[in-house]
């Protein structure tokens, strides 16, 4: 039987790929991981707006600003202004990495065959996975507290349940997640149009709440928990790196969502709006209302599901929940579910499909926090707090991302030039197998990252993992490529 070539067309930049049986009967390809058709691409800049609203409202952004003063050495001030300039910093990666989704319509696997082969791009992808799984499990503790407040105000007797109950709530929100993103990307967009004006408003009216009880001009002078007489260049770099690593995950698998982006400038306008401003906004927000948590409840509350938890009226405190499950939502989903659906396909496109590996993202999630959810049943005692996990977790997994950014942008803009074979990303005999330009790139600043941790002299490699390892990592790349014949990459326009 004569074998039908797949056709790749293009219309006002976007291309589109007719897939025939030399993609289709390929091991590397299924319909969930294919291009999107143009007519697919109905996300406008609105859309993308409401995108990272919907994912930036959230509990750890919230506390975002504790974090800095607590284990970064920052006053209040710089903290804020940390993750100002951060979230400015990583939209460079973001729009850059997002341009190849929204030209080919390619999710982040496929992007990554070009730079890491077309079974290489495994290894990134699970990297990328296995922390994405970690962040599922941590905000689904905190919508689950949310669920368990919300019923200990609409049933009496729910309350005694203690930590049973939070467990309980851990897991009607685990499903609840996993059933959203089964239903599709369309079903996200719903969720985050639907909550990013919800979330808008719920800052404001919380902001209204605490502003009579704190005054600005008292928390911004509060002195920096920092040696007397320190500098504060190498405190706010640290923080700043781990600010960037916040949303290093994203500015990998951006392509996910601007697959499904009407044009370069919808995607790019709609990060602009939606990014900088709303993480700073609402880590603001954490702030005031972690210094005016005293006065309103009587005790300091560095995050708004127990400081909420705290209010008398049963009818606010589960409005207040209500709402927090949906922005807690709007954010897992998104964040935290998308990516490792996409990851754990790409091992075996024809085996895993969408609904598989969302199952198997949940119970990855599930199993990284058995830990907590055995200390909520009383099961094992430990005190190790679920803030320093994540905390500690923003320095460290920037430094394992950062490389793979930087050979992402360098593979595309430089090496390819933006020309990419479509129909070649899903067959075997156009990329590598392995691309050891990428793997080589990518295991120098690694390796470099783990060598500075027993280095006092080099340390400072480790604390600015996220900007050390991308451009170590693109640098290498680029010269790796320039001294090794690469093969072709052009459009399969016939």
């Amino acid at each position: 039987m004569q074998q039908i070539r797949s056709h790749v067309t293009e219309r006002d930049g976007l291309f589109e790929l007719e897939a025939g049986s030399d993609v289709l009967d390929s091991p590397r390809y299924n319909h969930d991981m294919a291009p999107t058709k143009v007519r697919e691409r109905t996300w406008n800049k609105w859309h993308i707006t409401a995108l990272w609203i919907g994912m930036a409202v959230c509990v750890p952004t919230y506390t975002l600003g504790g974090v800095l003063t607590a284990y970064f050495g920052l006053s209040v001030g710089e903290a804020l202004l940390a993750i100002l300039f951060a979230n400015i910093i990583v939209l460079i990666p973001l729009t850059l990495n997002a341009f190849p989704g929204t030209k080919y319509g390619i999710p982040f696997p496929v992007l990554l065959r070009s730079s890491f082969g077309v079974l290489g791009s495994n290894i990134p992808c699970l990297i990328r996975a296995l922390v994405a799984c970690g962040w599922f499990g941590i905000q689904t503790m905190f919508g689950g507290l949310a669920i368990h407040l919300f019923l200990g105000s609409v049933f009496d007797g729910w309350k005694s349940l203690g930590g049973t109950g939070e467990v309980i709530g851990f897991m009607i929100f685990w499903a609840l997640n996993l059933w959203v993103v089964i239903r599709g990307a369309e079903s996200i967009k719903w969720l985050e149009t639907l909550s990013a004006p919800l979330l808008v408003a719920v800052g404001a009216g919380l902001l209204v709440w605490a502003m009579p009880n704190v005054s600005m001009t008292e928390l911004l002078a509060i002195p920096a928990k920092r040696p007397e007489g320190a500098g504060v260049a190498s405190y706010f770099a640290a923080g700043l790196t781990a600010m960037v690593g916040f949303w290093a995950t994203l500015s990998l698998n951006i392509p996910d969502f601007s697959r499904y982006a009407k044009s370069q400038k919808d995607q790019i306008v709609g990060q602009i709006i939606g990014l900088p401003l709303t993480m700073f906004l609402f880590a603001s927000l954490g702030v005031v209302m972690t210094a005016a948590s005293v006065k309103l409840v009587g005790v300091t509350v560095s995050d708004p599901v127990t400081l909420i938890g705290h209010i008398q009226s049963p009818v606010w405190v589960a409005l207040a929940m209500a709402l927090i499950i949906i922005a807690t939502l709007s954010t897992n989903t998104a964040a935290n579910i998308v990516s490792p659906t996409n990851d754990f396909q790409n091992i075996a496109p024809k085996v895993i499909n969408r609904t598989k590996a969302v199952l198997l993202t949940g119970f990855v999630g599930l199993a990284l926090m058995a830990h907590e959810l055995l200390k909520k049943l009383g099961l094992i005692v430990s005190d190790v707090s679920l803030e320093t996990v994540y905390s500690n977790w923003l320095l460290g997994y920037s430094s394992l991302l950062g490389p793979i950014a930087g050979i992402m942008v360098v593979d595309y803009f430089l090496i390819k030039k933006q020309q990419l074979d479509l129909a070649g990303l899903y067959r075997d005999d156009v990329y590598p197998a392995w691309n050891w330009n990428g793997f080589l790139a990518f295991g120098v600043p690694v390796a470099l990252t783990l060598l500075s941790l027993g280095s006092d002299a080099f340390s400072w490699f480790y604390s600015y993992g996220w900007f050390t390892g991308s451009a170590l990592g693109g640098l290498i790349y680029y010269g790796l490529c320039s001294m090794r014949a690469q093969p072709s990459a052009v459009k399969s326009v016939v």
